[in-house]
């Protein structure tokens, strides 16, 4: 989905698996190229979804699987109304970490809920609004905790999930992938930083062509 002539780019994957090292060598590249970047991120793109991320992912205790969809969901309503849908409106490129496909693979696969359900429930909270290109940075589960590990931070809810969840969020994220080949752009994020960046860079220049 783009409004007026903005460009709305996701970046996904695992825990540890690079996106945020990839956020910040495209959108240094997209300013160098002239372009208006807007950098932003699911939970927390908003005030209103930062406070929502502090429960989802910081909260000391057990949050009901339905619920943690929901919050999500809410989020994203949010989200793509005060922040997406404005910066395409003027033209700007949207680069966002996480979308409605990490609850796809989190809150489906990981928690063990309903996939279509719960991307039909985020593609109502968000009108239908899917993104122009999607990266799925993909990374084996234990190569990504080892990444984690030598971060030294703590875990978020979610990171200290066990191997297991890890396993069926990759694996959901790879059919995600499957069933939506023309919007994903699937890398192996073991490569190399400048690797997985030339890759992503040819993929966006060729949506501007």
């Amino acid at each position: 989905m783009t409004a007026g002539s903005g460009l709305w780019i996701t970046l996904e994957g695992g825990d540890g698996s690079g996106k945020t090292t990839q956020s910040n060598l495209l959108a240094t590249w997209l300013e160098q190229s002239g372009r208006t970047v807007v950098r932003t991120r699911e939970p927390g793109g908003s005030e209103v979804g930062q406070l929502i991320r502090d429960i989802v992912l910081h909260h000391r205790g057990d949050i009901a699987p339905r619920a943690e969809a929901l919050l999500y969901a809410a989020d994203r309503a949010h989200h793509v109304a005060t922040v997406v849908r404005p910066a395409l409106a003027r033209g700007e490129i949207v680069l966002q970490d996480r979308y409605l496909d990490s609850s796809v693979a989190y809150q489906g696969a990981g928690r063990v809920l309903d996939a279509t359900e719960i991307r039909d429930l985020s593609l109502w909270a968000a009108e239908g609004a899917l993104p122009d290109l999607t990266v799925l940075l993909d990374l084996d589960p234990a190569t990504a905790r080892t990444r984690l590990d030598s971060a030294d931070k703590p875990f978020d809810r979610l990171e200290a999930e066990k191997e297991a969840f890890h396993a069926r969020v990759r694996d959901a994220y790879l059919e995600l992938a499957r069933a939506e080949p023309a919007r994903f752009l699937v890398i192996d994020a073991a490569a190399s930083p400048e690797r997985i960046a030339d890759r992503i860079r040819a993929r966006v220049s060729a949506l501007f062509d």
